[in-house]
């Protein structure tokens, strides 16, 4: 494989998680790290600067979404092929990597994106009441059809990034990005990969009930405003 990997990580309030991942994907021999602080305020920065990654840091909070452009811009800047976008609260396994980038590096898909339902995955009950919602969503807002619409683990090669625009800052960008994928005729492919659940990453994101709410809104006064 000649080709350049970044892997973009956003990264708030993850201190006692990110130390883990980033020697994880280190083990595994990937150098270009990306991790963007999204102003935490525990330990993150200082776990992280021990560390042979790029550190980005936000000075004021912005939401994962702005994280997400911060790194992917920086990684397009120092030349990256390939992006990988990654959590930072482990959720992720690097093992799911390799199946992730092969349809990119064979050039049968321009975008990979993880989905934890075309694997055998103990997703807890409630956490799947609400993804399939957010699918059900995204094809009524957009007829896209997807099996698992808002996994943060994707793999874009460098045209696909180049296309894709993320405005949104917080969490209604996972959306976002597959409605641009989908406008933009970006050739994907749904990936089986594994997600791990703890009590902390499920009051998280799009994982809680207000976070879903926020993810819907969102959504939906971008389409009543178009």
């Amino acid at each position: 494989m000649n080709e350049t990997i970044f892997i973009v990580i956003p990264a708030f309030n993850e201190g006692k998680n990110i130390g883990s991942v980033l020697l994880d994907l280190l083990h595994a021999g990937y150098s270009n790290i990306v991790v963007v602080d999204d102003c935490s305020e525990d330990n993150t920065l200082k776990v992280v600067s021990g560390f042979p990654v790029f550190l980005l840091h936000h000075a004021i909070n912005r939401g994962q979404g702005a994280s997400l452009k911060t790194g992917i811009d920086f990684a397009l800047k120092e030349g990256a092929d390939i992006i990988i976008t990654f959590d930072s609260d482990g959720q992720h396994l690097v093992t799911d990597l390799p199946a992730m980038l092969e349809p990119i590096t064979r050039k049968e898909a321009d975008m990979t994106v993880g989905s934890r339902f075309l694997k055998r995955t103990d997703v807890p009950f409630f956490r799947k009441i609400l993804l399939k919602g957010s699918v059900g969503v995204l094809f009524l807002f957009y007829r896209i059809k997807m099996s698992d619409a808002h996994n943060g683990l994707r793999v874009l090669s460098r045209s696909a990034a180049e296309k894709i625009s993320i405005t949104c800052d917080r969490m209604a960008h996972a959306s976002e990005i597959i409605e641009e994928m989908h406008k933009k005729g970006i050739r994907f492919r749904e990936v089986p990969i594994t997600v791990r659940y703890t009590n902390e990453t499920l009051k998280k994101g799009h994982g809680s009930y207000l976070g879903a709410f926020k993810v819907l809104t969102a959504m939906a006064l971008k389409k009543i405003g178009r």
